[in-house]
């Protein structure tokens, strides 16, 4: 499918305007108060009401706007459509922080062509808002990316130890382990780690050039779908393992010199 520019601007219109409602929502749940309405994967791993309510506008809305498109999203799965399209949805990215009221946490929607698998697919349109900031990022494929109506550029020309580089860790103490390690080694060779606790406003913190790189494993789809593609439209080299496209495997954004630095070490690391 070849979407020209005005439908790639639709696609991006209707994404922006869903996560800012989505936003809005989330953010009237977070002041109305906040508690753990379950757990997942682990007992660290969260949802609250207010994730499946954000999840549940997000997909009304879609599916108001395009009937015929698919929807994968992190707490309500996914739905198969008939276009070839597929919207790829966090209703609140950072859960955690969200939960203890920090502000950094994000609506992260993206609609991308083929199968909803980052390996694969080819990423179209995607929105990432801070309802707390009223940060709004933004991004078509071969549009650049935006924070509002700036225009996005990652930071080039950064080698790896003055580098500014973010990460993220799971909520298995088991799968913690090799990422502890990599991190204690990170912090040797960077400027120094960030984890902030978003992996779609880390993405987009690389975009803007807020942090000079980001890497981590074990992403869903949905936590990088519009992130990755904010950072990529302003630049940044977005990879996986051996060339790969960035995956649950692994999935580093950053100037694509620094990016191959950073694989390199994470493969040296974790073979």
């Amino acid at each position: 499918m070849t979407l020209a520019p005005n439908g790639l601007d639709e696609l991006l219109l209707i994404a922006r305007d869903t996560a800012l409602a989505a936003g809005a929502l989330a953010l009237q749940r977070r002041q109305e108060g906040v508690s753990v309405a379950a757990t997942k994967s682990a007992p660290i791993d969260i949802v609250t009401q207010a994730d499946r309510d954000t999840e549940q506008l997000i997909r009304s809305l879609l599916s108001d706007a395009r009937p015929d498109d698919g929807f994968l999203g992190e707490e309500s799965g996914g739905g198969g459509g008939t276009s070839g399209l597929t919207w790829v949805v966090d209703p609140i990215d950072g859960t955690v922080n969200y939960l203890y009221g920090i502000p950094a946490w994000a609506v992260s929607i993206a609609v991308v062509e083929g199968d909803p698998d980052p390996a694969t697919w080819r990423a179209l349109a995607g929105a990432v808002v801070n309802p707390v900031t009223q940060e709004v990022y933004t991004a078509r494929a071969g549009g650049g990316a935006r924070l509002g109506e700036r225009e996005l550029q990652a930071t080039t020309g950064v080698a790896l130890d003055r580098a500014l580089v973010a990460t993220g860790f799971a909520y298995s103490m088991k799968s913690r382990e090799p990422q502890i390690e990599v991190a204690a080694e990170m912090l040797r060779r960077t400027r120094d780690l960030r984890r902030i606790g978003s992996a779609a406003l880390d993405l987009c913190g690389v975009a803007d050039g807020r942090l000079d790189g980001f890497y981590e494993w074990g992403l869903h789809p949905w936590d990088h779908a519009a992130g990755a593609l904010i950072a990529r439209e302003a630049g940044a080299a977005v990879v996986g393992r051996n060339g790969a496209p960035g995956s649950r495997e692994l999935l580093v954004a950053a100037a694509p010199a620094l990016a191959d630095q950073i694989v390199t070490l994470i493969t040296a690391l974790r073979p």
